[in-house]
């Protein structure tokens, strides 16, 4: 693979592996302890996320090439077959393209399949429309019998890798671009269907998921500088959702925020409004994401800063909402 396809730095736009190698090294050992365990890739089989697993057990490796569609069905024939696969997608195309076989072939079968859906957001921006993810979590949340989760640094998506390989039926995984504002100094204890809260506080809550927790640490962490204290809670399960996590957040502090790296239709922030609506709870929401409508092209960096996914994005916001 060229360059185009390593992570890049959210800051310069340079090319980095830093999140997708960490990634990367826990499939390896996940696979050296697994002999099920295989990699199905569309034309990235030798990503920073995969390359490792490959270079090892290239008998245990299938290249669909730039077949997207068929990677997704052969990884769903594996796990008929008794394998545990996991197949890697450009998240523009693993979820849009493909919804009709994560659908057909893994969901309504209960085939233990893992997606790893990287590139999340506007992380290929430079690639342009064809290349933004921002409708994969509107998309899998609609899918009975799928999981849906979206770790929001290296540590919290080698915890995911584990804790979701014995999961029945198939498993959407969301990989957030970037570690540049990592969250958790080591693996957290993840609990199925359960938000992790990183920061507590009771004037408000920021709900994120992927590289939204990135910044709301970091604007929450400024804002307790100011007296105001904020709640953050990682909705790493974006499927099934805590609902307890929320209506308690609702309850109890001011305001609600929620913040992601997708369209702000049918992601995060409408999971959480539908349980704020079916609880009957009167609050303040706003939802923090991309707009709904056609996006810039650009370096990601740039494109974050121009739609206020950035730590003193969210702090304006927020500032909005008191």
């Amino acid at each position: 693979m060229s360059d185009m396809a390593d992570p890049f730095s959210f800051n310069t736009g340079a090319v980095e592996s830093k999140y997708g190698g960490a990634v990367g090294l826990e499939l390896l050992a996940m696979g050296e302890s697994d002999p099920a365990i295989v990699v199905v890739a569309a034309d990235l089989g030798v990503s920073p996320i995969t390359g490792a697993f490959v270079t090892k057990y290239p008998h245990r490796f299938i290249e669909a090439g730039i077949a997207e569609n068929n990677a997704m069905s052969i990884a769903a024939g594996l796990a008929a077959g008794g394998m545990k696969p996991y197949v890697l997608q450009m998240a523009a195309f693993g979820a849009l393209k493909c919804a009709e076989q994560i659908r057909t072939d893994m969901a309504y079968t209960e085939m233990p399949v893992r997606i790893l859906s990287a590139w999340t957001g506007l992380a290929m921006g430079f690639f342009g429309t064809s290349h933004h993810a921002l409708e994969d979590i509107a998309i899998t949340r609609a899918i009975p019998g799928l999981t849906v989760v979206s770790p929001c640094d290296d540590n919290a998506a080698r915890a995911l890798l584990r804790t979701t390989a014995d999961l029945l039926g198939p498993v959407f995984i969301r990989l957030t671009e970037g570690n540049h504002y990592p969250v958790y100094a080591e693996p957290p204890v993840v609990k199925h269907g359960h938000f992790i809260t990183v920061r507590e506080g009771d004037d408000a809550t920021i709900i994120a998921t992927g590289l939204g927790v990135q910044l709301a640490t970091g604007a929450a962490d400024a804002l307790a500088r100011e007296g105001i204290n904020i709640r953050v809670l990682d909705a790493l399960y974006l499927k099934p959702l805590d609902e307890v996590a929320i209506v308690d957040a609702a309850r109890t502090t001011r305001a609600i925020l929620t913040v992601e790296e997708h369209g702000v239709i049918g992601g995060l922030g409408s999971a959480v409004a539908e349980v704020i609506a079916r609880n009957g709870i009167a609050t303040r929401l706003q939802l923090h994401g991309l707009p709904d409508t056609r996006l810039a092209v650009g370096k990601p960096a740039q494109l974050y800063s121009h739609y206020g996914l950035t730590i003193e994005g969210v702090i304006e916001r927020m500032r909005g909402l008191l």
